[in-house]
């Protein structure tokens, strides 16, 4: 794993957002970064090398997308500015995307 996807691990594992994750996940021919099956969510973590493939990462979304999967992507560069702001944006995106999908609040009341 990079750098941007050890720190990205770092906050989602051990359910933390409440949901859980898989980190290289496989479905079909690709490699997921990581991978919420509750909620059929792939995030990845776009380094600079993404701006030249562009067109290959449009193709594997859409195969994704034709299997059920829902594709989050955010820049690597997100997780390195000065303060925590972005990466927290992220975690809420993130955790409001897999609550819409999976029909369930991250972290249930008794």
């Amino acid at each position: 794993m990079s750098i941007s996807e050890k720190v990205t691990w770092m906050w989602l594992r051990n359910e933390r957002t409440g949901f859980r994750f898989r980190r290289q996940h496989p479905i079909g021919p690709y490699v997921l970064d990581f991978y919420c099956a509750e909620a059929k969510l792939c995030v990845e973590v776009d380094g600079e090398q993404h701006l030249r493939t562009v067109d290959r990462d449009q193709n594997r979304d859409e195969y994704l997308s034709d299997a059920g999967t829902q594709t989050y992507r955010f820049p690597s560069l997100e997780l390195f500015e000065p303060t925590d702001t972005n990466i927290l944006e992220i975690l809420n995106d993130i955790q409001r995307v897999c609550s819409d999908r999976s029909g369930r609040s991250p972290f249930p009341r008794d």
